[in-house]
């Protein structure tokens, strides 16, 4: 599946600022008649959202797997990170000129094979993967840009997916797990309503 363009990618940026907006102001589902053909294929993405300038967490939900086109994911995934993200209350109408809009497009996860656990963080990469673990019921997710901005290496990636999943930060050197890894891109506002470019995470 081919990448984004620049011009898509800014795009998606775009609807999901137009969605959150509709939502939070006016209580309304933002809708489009006419997207690029790439809006239509299926693929992976998240939507966060983050208080500016300190850059704090206020939203992030999406779709991990390409499971719905992209136009009805980033919808849907902009819809619940602004008004579905158990960890947060809904966003309100005085907070969203205060937020910036980020979407990270993803690859399907791949499991990663090993033939000891130990082995995980050489078949990794900080700047370039996400990581999805899973245990029984749990499931953990972090994206690409996430170790990046907390400055992590392979093996604290790996810990921080455990825990983000609710498992034990060593969990990971266990057996019965599945880790995935994945890629993206992403795109995100450099203010509120500001600017889109294109995040480089290596």
């Amino acid at each position: 599946m081919a990448e984004l363009s620049e011009e898509e990618g800014k795009l998606a940026v775009q609807i999901a600022r137009k969605v959150v907006d509709e939502l939070v102001k006016n209580g309304k589902r933002y809708e489009l008649k006419e997207v690029p053909k790439s809006f239509k294929e299926k693929r992976g993405v998240f939507v966060t959202l983050e208080e500016y300038p300190a850059h704090e967490l206020r939203g992030c939900i999406g779709f991990p797997e390409p499971v719905a086109p992209l136009i009805d994911a980033l919808i849907d995934s902009a819809i619940s990170a602004a008004s579905r993200d158990p960890r947060f209350s809904p966003v309100k109408g005085g907070e969203v000129d205060k937020l910036t809009v980020e979407v990270s497009v993803l690859t399907p996860p791949e499991l990663i094979k090993v033939n000891n656990p130990k082995e995980y963080p050489k078949k990794i990469k900080v700047g370039r993967d996400g990581l999805i673990v899973k245990k029984g019921w749990a499931s953990g997710l972090l994206l690409p840009q996430v170790p990046v901005e907390w400055k992590w290496d392979e093996e604290e990636f790996l810990s921080q997916t455990c825990w983000k999943a609710g498992l034990p930060p060593e969990t990971w050197l266990s057996p019965g797990v599945e880790i995935y890894s994945f890629q993206g891109q992403v795109w995100c506002e450099e203010k509120p309503r500001g600017k889109v470019v294109r995040k480089e995470l290596s």
